[in-house]
C-alpha cells in the first residue's frame, strides 16, 4: 500500500478572521472611484459602506428600495435574505448623491436593480461578480488581497458593530 503526499487546500493562505478596511483605505477607494467617474462603482461602494449589507442584500437591492419618487431616501428599510430580519440604515448625502448620479446616468426605473448583471440586465449583478468588483478596488490601491475582509467586515471595524 502506497502512501500519498496529501497538500490541504489551504496550504500557503492566510487563514483566520481578515483585518477590515481602514479609513485611509476607504477614501482612497472613493476618491480613485470619483476620479475614474466610475458612477456605479462609486454607489455600489458608498451603499455597501451606509448599509452594512451582505453582498448578496446588497447585490438584490432595487431602485424601489432606496427612492421615493425621484428622491433618494434617506432611510431604507429591507429584509435580510440570511437571517430573515429586517434592517434599516441611513443613506449619507454622498451616497445618495452617487446614486441618484447613478440611477440617471443609467436611466433605470423603480423596478430595476440598482446594479444590474451585465449578461441580462433584468438581472442583479451576482455576488461573485462584486466580489470581483471589491478586489478590484483594492487592488488598485497595491494592497494586499489575502488580509483584508469584505465591506461588511470593515464597517463592523469602524462602527464599532
Amino acid at each position: 500500500m502506497s502512501v500519498q503526499n496529501f497538500s490541504p487546500w489551504n496550504k500557503g493562505h492566510i487563514i483566520g478572521q481578515k483585518k477590515p478596511l481602514q479609513i485611509p483605505h476607504i477614501w482612497g477607494i472613493r476618491i480613485r472611484l470619483e476620479l475614474e467617474c466610475k458612477t456605479r462603482d462609486l454607489s455600489l461602494f458608498n451603499l455597501g459602506l451606509d448599509s452594512k449589507l451582505r453582498g448578496c442584500d446588497l447585490v438584490k437591492l432595487k431602485v424601489s428600495d432606496v427612492t421615493c419618487g425621484r428622491n433618494i431616501l434617506g432611510r431604507v428599510h429591507i429584509v435580510q435574505q440570511k437571517t430573515g430580519s429586517p434592517v434599516q440604515f441611513e443613506t449619507t448625502p454622498n451616497t445618495r448623491n452617487s446614486l441618484m448620479s447613478w440611477i440617471e446616468k443609467a436611466k433605470l426605473r423603480e423596478s430595476d436593480y440598482l446594479f444590474w448583471s451585465q449578461k441580462d440586465h433584468s438581472k442583479h449583478l451576482s455576488t461573485r461578480q462584486y466580489n470581483r468588483i471589491f478586489h478590484g478596488w483594492i487592488e488598485k490601491l497595491n494592497i494586499d488581497l489575502s488580509i483584508w475582509h469584505s465591506l461588511n467586515e470593515t464597517n463592523k471595524a469602524i462602527f464599532n458593530l
